[in-house]
């Protein structure tokens, strides 16, 4: 007989091994398990820095299950701000881009919200390019480097940009739990020397793919408002800042024309 471990004893290894939320953990591994061997092989990998998101194959976003693959970015929940700030901008019939799309989260979150939206999504990590695809049934998800990914008759036609662009400083990264440094993309992770690489080049970019009054979204790390905000105005965009201290995000806008 194939006799599971107990809960309680699965808890105490998580927590052994240092994994804050160990009940919400185990109870995740014992849900996607049909054996104790499948059980101790997802506890012995998470054990070992493995996100269990990625474990498990899936991660709550938005109020949706996203599916994941090992070494694809995990959807922190403070990136729901960069969805709903997005969300509001949208219509019957927009036209949105998402860039850096990872597993296509956001993208998801958005068509959740407006089924209408016309929706196309980019990523340059191939993994995550697969992970969107089963994630956005029947949406066009290119692979390749920013704009460079996107049909050219797009150009200024966009309603709304959005690009969840990794924006850790290179030199944070090495400080970043392992369960992030070691089984995430580093592309994903990495924004150059000051977090803002990435954002630099979409900022740039956005104004020739935006319709008149079309926006770009991005997030930041709080102590790079300043700089986000001063590239957002030199591409010749209206910023904003949202911040959300329960989620703990920071979303800079910059929306091309009038405020």
């Amino acid at each position: 007989m194939d006799v599971a471990p107990a809960p309680g004893a699965v808890i105490d290894r998580l927590r052994a091994a240092g994994c804050v939320f160990a009940e919400e953990e185990a109870e995740l591994l014992l849900a996607a398990t049909s054996s104790s061997a499948e059980l101790e092989e997802l506890v012995r990998r998470r054990v070992g820095g493995e996100p269990v998101e990625q474990l498990v194959g899936w991660v709550a976003f938005d109020g949706l299950r996203i599916a994941l693959e090992p070494g694809v970015f995990v959807p922190r929940r403070r990136t729901e701000l960069l969805a709903a700030e997005a969300a509001a901008l949208l219509g019957p019939g927009s036209i949105v881009v998402d860039l850096c799309c990872g597993s296509g989260a956001v993208g998801a979150a958005l068509l959740a919200r407006e089924p209408d939206l016309l929706l196309h999504a980019a990523d340059l990590d191939p993994a995550a390019v697969r992970c969107a695809r089963r994630n956005l049934p029947g949406v066009p998800v290119h692979e390749g480097d920013l704009f460079g990914a996107l049909p050219p008759d797009l150009r200024g036609r966009v309603d709304v940009l959005v690009a969840n662009v990794p924006y850790v400083p290179t030199a944070a990264v090495a400080l970043m739990p392992p369960e992030a440094r070691d089984h995430e993309a580093r592309m994903a992770l990495d924004g150059g020397d000051d977090g803002l690489a990435v954002a630099r080049r979409v900022v740039s970019g956005a104004r020739g793919w935006l319709t008149a009054g079309g926006s770009v979204l991005f997030e930041a790390g709080e102590t790079q408002v300043t700089g986000a905000v001063e590239l957002v105005a030199g591409a010749g965009l209206r910023p904003r800042v949202v911040t959300d201290d329960e989620r703990g995000g920071t979303v800079v806008v910059g929306r091309l024309g009038p405020s």
